[in-house]
């Protein structure tokens, strides 16, 4: 007779417990101290913030020209309606339009296509810039933001919509690190955390690589995807690119910039597969066999790879790169094989594909 008074002496008992148990959960969902991490936002206040001096994006030259995607195989005539005189092979292909005539375009000296082939892309060219680096930097990282999102409250948290949305290429400071699930989240302001996938981070190297001996050198880091341009050891300039895909790697080493032009024409890869002609592409410099740096009108994809190895740069940031390797050179191109700045192409980690 005992065992069923127990049994319901033990079961009401459970049930007090668990209703306290629970309150407990409950209030510290809403009162209770939860675990912190990094910097607190006092912290962080006393933190000075350096001003940063951005290029200003360059209208004139981000606009100098009709650039123009051609669609499909083309057929390029000597007039409007003429004799043929070749044919733009199907792939990944722009020119630069000259005028309009009638449904004909035309694309260089007297070479003609019909304009029903030509979609206008000027409206993608990037106005991203990027940073003329202070002579002291800051004590946190400076990154950009890659893509469009919300922080974190935690490390590892979801996105909340409590903050306001950061936009692709916004500025970020870097404060504090936290490693959740073997991936890195970074902390940007109070209780404001990102995955490391979501941000690009300049890293100076703090001495010139094994190899450098020039006063003026650069550093394209492939896993961050950003570049850096030095003088000595001091980092004066910091801007994304876009390195080579698996396919068509940007290969690591320290190269020498040996020929530059302001307006290259680019063809190569196999029609069917993975074959492009660009016309005058602006600001290049070739540093490895057909590696170049240079400005890219036809993406505004800086921060991620996607190119057939060569290192691509808005155009503003191409031209200031390009003005500052004439500057040292003393002339703004180079007819004959020469030996420029270094570039010392590098990883700072393992790059997810």
């Amino acid at each position: 007779m005992y065992r069923p008074t127990l049994l319901l002496i033990l079961f009401v008992l459970a049930n007090v417990f668990g209703s306290v148990i629970y309150a407990q959960d409950d209030n510290c969902a809403q009162d209770c101290t939860t675990p912190s991490y990094g910097l607190t936002a006092s912290e962080l206040a006393e933190i000075e913030d350096v001003p940063l001096n951005y290029l200003d994006p360059n209208q004139t030259l981000m606009h100098d020209r009709r650039y123009m995607s051609v669609t499909g195989t083309t057929t390029v005539y000597d007039a409007p309606g003429g004799n043929v005189i070749r044919t733009i092979d199907q792939g990944f292909n722009y020119v630069t339009a000259l005028e309009d005539a009638d449904g004909w375009t035309r694309i260089n000296g007297d070479e003609w296509v019909q304009t029903a082939n030509l979609t206008d892309v000027n409206w993608n060219v990037s106005a991203f810039t990027g940073i003329v680096l202070p002579e002291e930097m800051p004590t946190y990282t400076i990154a950009w933001a890659l893509v469009n999102m919300y922080p974190s409250k935690i490390p590892g948290g979801t996105p909340s919509e409590d903050f306001d949305l950061i936009y692709r290429y916004t500025e970020l400071h870097i404060f504090a690190t936290e490693t959740v699930d073997g991936f890195r989240w970074y902390q940007i302001g109070p209780d404001m955390w990102v995955h490391q996938h979501r941000v690009a981070k300049i890293i100076p190297l703090t001495e010139k690589p094994e190899g450098v001996d020039t006063e003026q050198w650069i550093s394209i880091d492939l896993y961050e995807q950003v570049l850096i341009a030095y003088e000595n050891e001091r980092p004066v300039f910091a801007t994304l690119v876009a390195t080579g895909l698996d396919r068509w790697p940007t290969y690591e080493g320290t190269f020498r910039i040996y020929y530059r032009a302001r307006r290259e024409f680019m063809s190569w890869g196999t029609v069917g597969d993975d074959y492009y002609s660009l016309e005058e592409v602006p600001w290049t410099m070739y540093f490895d066999d057909g590696r170049a740096l240079h400005g890219a009108y036809w993406h505004d994809g800086f921060g991620y790879r996607r190119s057939h190895g060569c290192v691509n740069m808005s155009i503003t940031d191409a031209h200031w790169l390009y003005q500052w390797v004439a500057e040292i050179m003393g002339s703004q191109a180079s007819p004959d094989i020469e030996e420029g700045p270094f570039v010392h192409v590098y990883s700072s980690g393992t790059y997810d594909s």
